[in-house]
């Protein structure tokens, strides 16, 4: 996919991914409601970016909010959650699963493994790359529907 360069280049390619997902997706109609909320747990530079190229934009009729939360335990409802690989997610991921009420909300990761607790959307490095996987039943379980287009860009595809 990408080259890697530094933390920041990184981050910046995350945000834009983590934007652009958002296309993909087939949203049940209970979260095309309010504004689109893009919540990052940890990750401020991410929250940064993502919140630098989100500005005044729209997905659909919807206003996209960025908003940071420090912990685990500040997580509310969005629709797409970016967890930071600073987060333990086998300590974590049930309670932020639970604070998102369990459906209809898109969770984007980037631990080596995170699919196991949780994760739709996770990003790896495979040969110095930036990468991503998906894994479709997580997605389906939340009620949403990942385009074949999205699938065709992820290095794996977990059913």
């Amino acid at each position: 996919m990408l080259p890697l360069t530094g933390y920041s280049q990184i981050a910046k390619y995350k945000a834009v991914f983590t934007a652009n997902f958002i296309r993909y997706i087939g949203w049940p109609e209970a979260a095309k409601q309010g504004d689109f909320v893009i919540g990052v747990v940890r990750a401020k530079e991410v929250a940064d970016f993502l919140k630098n190229i989100s500005k005044g934009k729209k997905f659909g009729f919807q206003n996209i909010v960025v908003k940071e939360f420090k912990t685990p335990d500040d997580v509310k409802y969005c629709q797409a959650l970016f967890i930071s690989d600073n987060i333990n997610l086998s300590k974590n991921a049930a309670k932020m699963i639970d604070k998102l009420g369990g459906k209809n909300s898109l969770i984007i990761t980037e631990k080596e493994g995170a699919t196991k607790y949780g994760s739709m959307i996770n990003f790896v490095i495979r040969d110095n790359k930036l990468k991503f996987e998906i894994n479709k039943k997580n997605a389906d379980g939340f009620g949403l529907q990942i385009s074949s287009k999205l699938q065709d860009m992820a290095s794996a595809i977990n059913l």
